[in-house]
């Protein structure tokens, strides 16, 4: 079975005014491990291992979560799971010297950027089996962006999207989806054609929607955004193994990979950003305006076979019907801002269930 692990970015924010608060660096002190900085001080990052087992991927994130809480609390701050910062926020620069050259380079658009992401590492064989994959679950993955959408406030507005974290990750000049690499060695060209532009810093700035990870035997999919509860962040995850797995499924059985231009998933990555579950979102196979409910019926059925391998059928059904009932996380922040709550009561509110424990149904 593949190992799967999760990296989430969270929002340093004041536990009693709910502003965002650039401490990363005092954080990261107070937990010695664990817990590392981001491009912005008002954020950090954390890591589950890699696990085989759902349940155990949940008590691992729940753990690394509690303790990010504990350290940051040491610091006099709370950690929130929120894909933007709601109100109004001047984004503070990690003291890193690489992150601040990659801000130097990127300009405005990196100096803004205080958004938070669900980053899903899934086990590959080697490289070849890796670019098989990332030509084969393009078509897939606005899905896991419709299903994390978490953050439709920027700067105290109402951006209209269920995902604005994607909208605002995507002005970085590498960053989105990827035509079809074909193998390993057309990988490895395109890779150091876009370092040789001098636009990006190094490899580590090629932010792909899914790309061969530089550290570990892994296809890293970075579509998400980081989930407040923790449960939807095990689904996304479960939702990723089973991508890779099928699609590496595929590509032993000699079945290539769709061909699916670019211009159309960048209006299906759109399209999800914009509505999250609240709206029509592009069948993967047609590339129709379903209704999302029709839309993760049809990526169910084509995981079935993987999530019946692994055991993670029922589960993943009870967590996506669960999803589809309640709503996304961003209906959730605009349901509590419509009732009333302000800036600092939202983020309050993030806090507190972020904290929360994981309960797999």
């Amino acid at each position: 079975m593949r190992t799967v692990g999760v990296e989430e970015e969270l929002l340093i924010v004041d536990p009693r005014t709910g502003s965002a608060r650039g401490l990363a660096d005092d954080v990261v002190e107070a937990a010695d491990e664990g817990v590392e900085t981001e491009l912005q001080r008002q954020q950090v990052e954390i890591a589950s291992a890699p696990q085989q087992i759902l349940t155990e991927l949940a008590t691992d994130l729940t753990e690394q979560r509690a303790a990010a809480i504990a350290a940051a609390a040491d610091r006099g701050v709370a950690l929130a799971a929120l894909g933007t910062y709601p109100g109004q926020v001047q984004a503070q620069p990690s003291s890193d010297r690489r992150y601040r050259r990659l801000v130097d380079r990127l300009g405005l658009p990196a100096r803004e950027q205080l958004t938070c992401g669900t980053h899903v590492h899934v086990e590959i064989a080697d490289r070849a089996e890796g670019v098989a994959v990332l030509d084969r679950i393009r078509p897939w993955l606005p899905l896991l962006v419709a299903l994390s959408a978490n953050s439709p406030f920027w700067q105290a507005e109402d951006t209209g999207f269920a995902s604005y974290r994607h909208e605002a990750w995507g002005r970085f000049p590498s960053a989105g989806p990827t035509e079809l690499f074909g193998s390993v060695e057309n990988y490895d060209r395109t890779v150091e054609a876009l370092v040789a532009t001098d636009a990006l810093l190094d490899r580590g700035m090629l932010y792909f929607n899914a790309r061969l990870s530089a550290k570990f035997p892994t296809v890293e999919i970075r579509v998400a955004d980081v989930c407040i509860r923790g449960e939807h962040a095990v689904l996304v995850a479960a939702l990723a193994r089973a991508l890779v797995a099928t699609a590496a499924r595929d590509w032993r059985a000699g079945a290539d990979p769709d061909p699916v231009r670019l211009e159309l998933l960048r209006v299906a990555y759109w399209t999800a950003a914009r509505w999250g579950l609240d709206g029509d979102l592009l069948d993967p196979r047609s590339g129709r305006p379903v209704p999302a409910r029709d839309a993760i019926a049809t990526l169910l059925d084509h995981l079935t076979d993987a999530l019946t391998e692994t055991g993670d059928l029922p589960l993943v059904r009870g967590l996506l019907e669960q999803l589809l009932t309640d709503g996304t996380n961003a209906r959730w922040q605009r349901t509590h801002v419509e009732q009333g709550a302000d800036w600092p009561d939202l983020v309050r509110a993030a806090v507190e269930l972020t904290r929360e424990p994981i309960r797999l149904p």
